[in-house]
């Protein structure tokens, strides 16, 4: 056996060996290597870039590191099948396997994957920022967090709603907070009996002793309509977007308060029936 092996040493050609594999491979591989390094570096200096860019294009900070994350991991995916390639490995199988589970994973995520979207689209176009009231997806409440897939909305009533952001984007998005004032509309009913003038200046002086409505533009007082069992008027004061809900809930009651004083009755709904005696002969 030992000489077998001694014979097998003495026969090789280590010139030749060397040559035809040892150099070779070791250029490929510190080729390889090299390819790596210098592309990792242009990768990061890629990325530095384009992040650069888009804070000074004023962008969200989530959409920022969620596209530099991307960009960073397809750049070093294309880095890593050209040291392959240098390897001399064949990458197109490998190639072809990437994107075969890509697609799967497509088609397995595909509800993240609309939701994903849309909460690109919502971080871009900003239709509402956080600390804005807004109604979406079916549900009411104050924005607290906007991520990539979904949306964190505080209700009235304290409760935390998460809301995908597929269903936001997908539907009617009614920002409250997007205007500085908002415009009250309230209807109050008298009776047929009272005085229509009084109960328009008792309305008036309520509505303009309230310093948080706005003078500008006026408020609108008039009869909107003669409804069956009332007199409506139709009450539109314009308040700041904060103060809505507090100057809404006020005139209500002062209203109310101020009618009761002066004898301004708001009626019930009311039928009048008329009964037809019949003689029976």
């Amino acid at each position: 056996m030992l000489e077998k092996l001694t014979s097998l040493i003495q026969n090789l050609d280590l010139a030749e060996l060397a040559s035809t594999y040892a150099i070779p491979w070791t250029i490929n591989i510190v080729m390889a290597l090299v390819i790596y390094v210098i592309g990792k570096t242009v990768v990061s200096i890629v990325v530095n870039l384009v992040k650069k860019l888009l804070v000074k294009a004023k962008m969200d900070d989530i959409l920022i590191n969620f596209v530099c994350s991307i960009m960073s991991s397809i750049l070093i995916l294309f880095v890593i099948v050209a040291a392959l390639d240098q390897l001399g490995i064949d990458t197109t199988s490998f190639i072809a396997l990437l994107g075969a589970a890509g697609l799967a994973v497509g088609l397995a995520l595909q509800s993240s994957l609309q939701n994903f979207a849309a909460g690109v689209m919502l971080i871009i176009f900003r239709p509402f920022k956080a600390g804005d009231f807004v109604e979406a997806g079916g549900t009411s409440g104050v924005v607290e967090d906007i991520s990539i897939f979904s949306t964190t909305l505080k209700t009235g009533d304290n409760r935390e709603v998460i809301v995908p952001n597929g269903s936001i984007y997908g539907g009617t998005i009614t920002n409250y907070s997007a205007k500085e004032t908002r415009r009250i509309d309230m209807v109050f009913g008298i009776g047929y009996d009272d005085d229509i003038r009084l109960a328009k200046e008792i309305i008036n002086t309520v509505v303009s002793s309230d310093e948080r409505v706005l003078k500008e533009p006026e408020t609108l007082i008039a009869v909107s309509e003669l409804a069956d069992s009332s007199v409506n008027f139709a009450v539109r004061p314009w308040v700041k977007s904060a103060d809505y809900w507090g100057v809404k809930f006020d005139l209500t009651e002062k209203i109310k308060l101020a009618f009761d004083e002066q004898g301004i009755s708001i009626p019930y709904p009311q039928m009048d029936l008329h009964l037809n005696k019949q003689e029976v002969s």
